[in-house]
């Protein structure tokens, strides 16, 4: 039989999105089907660029069209990220938020090279620094010092560092100024950092909480749309003890979990290279499991990661190929994962 678009879609019908269940086809997902000679050409449009499961897609797809007789096969991804039927911020798709339930924990390092792992996978990211008793983002992006401007709309404009737009209250206040604050000028805050900022376009903005469950992650919840939540802790069971709480906090303002991550999970030792459990073992993987959530992976406590937070560099920008680099990169894909069932379980069923 000859070769045609009708039997390479048929094909495809039977090539299933891992995350989501559903074929291709159903998915909407083929965006192009080029056909020359025994060649096929494909454009697969993934609900994110952060994918972890490209290859795995593209393996079943060369396997369902190899009974068609095809000489070749040649796959190339879209990069568009999945858009709400209403956006929760003008322009901004997906509003992440990263959470704890306790300082300490390494939060604000997640949060910043989260937002640039997804960026340096293809999406359009910010990162809003909503820890305005501690902000910290300015300092690890080697913005401190730095003054916000607005537009002709006068709307703020973020800051950029590394391609990642950033906004941050240490940009506004004097350095070490600390914010003597009650609930609603925190609420203020947050509303004036939601609603009067010019993001531009983003696939997604970062959130970085403050530790706790109060004013601000109330605020937050209450102001806009949360696609999901992100629950950082370290592997001892004081630290799960309050992650849980943060997961709860999140459970009652309906935002949904959308995965845990292990920071400092062990020490690597800059000499031997030997891991060393300082902080204990699994205790991120288990919390996972209590709350039926999936495990976003874990982070090593390393030198060049600290260093890298003082010197205003992320690791992802200051070592880009070593190991903590790569396990962002793996829990930023996890992550991508995450938000794009989400986001197919939210869609209106026909």
């Amino acid at each position: 039989m000859a070769l045609t678009e009708e039997r390479v879609l048929e094909a495809l019908r039977t090539v299933m999105d891992p995350e989501l269940g559903k074929d291709l086809v159903s998915l909407g997902m083929v965006g192009e089907v080029r056909l020359e000679g025994g060649r096929v050409d494909l454009l697969i449009n993934l609900t994110t660029p952060a994918c972890p499961l490209k290859g795995q897609i593209e393996a079943d797809i060369r396997r369902a069209l190899h009974p068609l007789g095809v000489e070749e096969v040649r796959v190339r991804f879209g990069r568009g990220v999945k858009a709400p039927e209403q956006y929760p911020i003008p322009g901004v798709k997906h509003v992440v938020a990263v959470g704890s339930g306790k300082g300490g924990v390494g939060k604000s390092t997640v949060a910043a090279n989260l937002a640039l792992a997804l960026l340096q996978e293809g999406a359009r990211v910010g990162l809003l620094d909503a820890d305005l008793y501690g902000p910290s983002q300015a300092k690890m992006f080697g913005l401190e010092g730095e003054r916000l401007k607005v537009d002709q709309h006068r709307k703020i404009l973020p800051l950029e560092a590394f391609g990642l737009k950033v906004l941050s209250i240490a940009n506004i206040v004097p350095p070490g100024q600390a914010m003597i604050w009650r609930g609603p000028i925190l609420h203020g805050t947050i509303k004036q950092f939601l609603e009067e900022v010019n993001w531009g376009e983003l696939d997604y903005l970062v959130v970085d909480l403050p530790p706790g469950t109060g004013d601000v992650q109330l605020s937050l919840a209450q102001l806009t749309k949360v696609s999901g939540g992100v629950i950082v802790t370290t592997p001892q069971e004081v630290a799960l003890i309050d992650a849980e709480r943060a997961a709860d906090m999140f459970k009652k303002v309906q935002v949904p979990v959308l995965g845990v991550l292990e920071n400092m999970s062990h020490f690597l030792c800059p000499h031997c290279g030997k891991p060393t459990p300082i902080f204990g073992e699994g205790g991120g993987k288990r919390l996972a499991e209590r709350l039926k959530t999936r495990f976003l992976g874990e982070i090593p406590l390393t030198l060049p990661l600290r260093e890298s937070g003082d010197r205003g560099r992320p690791i992802l920008v200051e070592s880009p190929e070593g190991p903590e680099a790569e396990a962002f990169r793996r829990a930023a894909r996890e992550l991508a994962a995450a938000l794009s069932v989400q986001a197919f379980i939210a869609l209106p069923m026909a």
